[in-house]
């Protein structure tokens, strides 16, 4: 007897998640619809995002929330941080997103996808990616012109209650202001294509970050 199309579906990767090993961490709207309309949604989604990384303990280190999809970089304390971080964050802000915009239904497509990053060498390269998105996009001309990331706090100091700076950005300087200016430095180099796409592919397909390979 021949078996439905779905019998040969492959199953998603499993993730890979340890106690604190930086995780890229990518979420999007359902069908790339919008899931921030309007400027309050994306500070009540902020709030709330430090409010279950608190609870969940995980440590993030960069952001940027897109019209249609967030990044996230973090270290989980333990290997079911993340998904109880952004299991509490989806809920919530789904709740609270349906009742501002009068809609019904589910918001994100599906459950997150997740990067581990095993090689410290690629963590700003990860860092850097994720903050260059509204670059990428042709929203605006450069990261710290985009007010929804975390790129202002990590490059020029802007106060900011989500942000803890992993061990790899504090080894750019002995200080604050010459860890910043080196970070500011790396954004004036361009992350080749072939790094875009390695980036991309480890996101999408819930599997390490492995450079070698590109």
């Amino acid at each position: 007897m021949l078996r439905s199309n779905s019998a040969f579906t492959m199953p998603r990767p499993r993730r890979v998640i340890s106690p604190s090993i930086p995780l890229h961490l990518i979420q999007r709207g359902n069908n790339r619809a919008p899931c921030f309309q309007v400027q309050n949604d994306y500070l009540i989604y902020l709030d709330m995002l430090r409010e279950c990384a608190f609870d969940a303990g995980c440590a993030l280190h960069a952001y940027v929330l897109m019209s249609n999809h967030v990044h996230l970089l973090l270290s989980p304390d333990t290997a079911d941080s993340a998904s109880t971080m952004m299991q509490r964050l989806g809920q919530r802000y789904v709740q609270y997103f349906n009742r501002r915009h009068v809609r019904t239904g589910t918001l994100w497509e599906g459950r997150f996808r997740s990067s581990p990053i095993l090689d410290e060498r690629y963590f700003l390269i990860c860092q850097r990616y994720i903050e260059l998105n509204p670059v990428r996009a042709n929203m605006v001309d450069t990261p710290a012109d985009y007010p929804w990331s975390s790129y202002r706090t990590n490059a020029f100091g802007q106060e900011s209650p989500l942000i803890t700076p992993h061990p790899v950005y504090a080894s750019l300087g002995r200080t604050l202001e010459i860890r910043r200016a080196a970070y500011r430095h790396l954004f004036s180099e361009v992350l080749s294509e072939e790094l875009l796409d390695a980036v991309r592919r480890a996101g999408n397909s819930n599997r390490p970050l492995d450079l070698q390979q590109t």
